[in-house]
């Protein structure tokens, strides 16, 4: 490759297709999706189940914090967990976050597949 100067960068070639811009490496052989699906999982075992209106214009969300589980594992149980309330969600930072207060029904059923979770906050 030619040398690359500060403010340009390969974005897609012809020649090898899309270019992965951390590694430089074509999207097909890129490392650094590698790397991050390995990261050891975050989570203190205690698994803690609130409800949090924070920065979301009052809109209330639940949070399930704690989970010791990979990244894949993890967006698995939020899929499962969403279908169960009924509503939408996502997962930050190994945090499932699931639109409006549904603590008790995700307690149980997180105590049901064998979690231990108990609700924090009010």
């Amino acid at each position: 490759m030619k040398n690359r100067d500060s403010n340009s960068r390969l974005v897609y070639s012809t020649e090898s297709g899309r270019i992965c811009p951390t590694c430089g490496k074509q999207a097909a052989k890129c490392i650094c999706k590698k790397k991050n699906t390995h990261t050891s999982p975050r989570g203190d075992g205690q698994i803690l189940v609130e409800r949090s209106t924070k920065g979301r214009n009052g809109k209330g969300v639940t949070l399930i914090t704690g989970l010791t589980l990979e990244s894949t594992s993890l967006r698995e149980l939020a899929k499962e967990l969403k279908q169960k309330c009924g509503t939408g969600g996502t997962v930050k930072n190994g945090t499932i976050e699931i639109q409006g207060d549904h603590r008790d029904l995700l307690t149980e059923h997180l105590n049901s597949l064998g979690y231990k979770a108990k609700k924090a906050g009010g």
